[in-house]
């Protein structure tokens, strides 16, 4: 059964840090690229970064970049999300997803959108508060 699982989200004051875990099992995450979202209250699911299969360059969306690093270990069929310098904007509940093969050599598209993903796991809340 393909399932992904989302961890390590939770209340942080802003300026904090939290890492996000996204573990896999059933399949070989190491075959396909792998995205984060975050869909806050009342607004739709965004893309924040995506990890190809291959060695391309992450991408993020503009509002992360800098802040957040997704990176991935095969090993542990585990792909995370590190995010520093937290803001109350960041408060969301966060997803993973795989592409599964849809996109072009399972390549990230600057462009992460939410309809080349799927199998999407429960999400994480991420919250950044004082």
């Amino acid at each position: 059964q393909v399932k992904l699982v989302e961890s390590g989200g939770g209340l942080v004051q802003p300026g904090g840090s939290l890492r996000l875990s996204c573990a896999a099992s059933g399949f070989s995450l190491r075959r396909y690229a792998i995205g984060w979202f975050r869909q806050a209250p009342g607004k739709e699911r965004e893309g924040v970064a995506c990890t190809s299969s291959g060695y391309d360059n992450p991408y993020y969306v503009d509002s992360v970049k800098g802040r957040f690093t997704i990176s991935r270990d095969n090993a542990k069929n585990t792909v995370y999300l590190q995010m520093d310098s937290l803001k109350p904007e960041d408060t969301a509940v966060y997803y993973c997803g795989t592409d599964f093969g849809f996109l072009v050599a399972s390549t990230c598209r600057p462009k992460i959108r939410t309809t080349d993903f799927g199998s999407w796991g429960q999400g994480t809340q991420v919250t950044v508060s004082s």
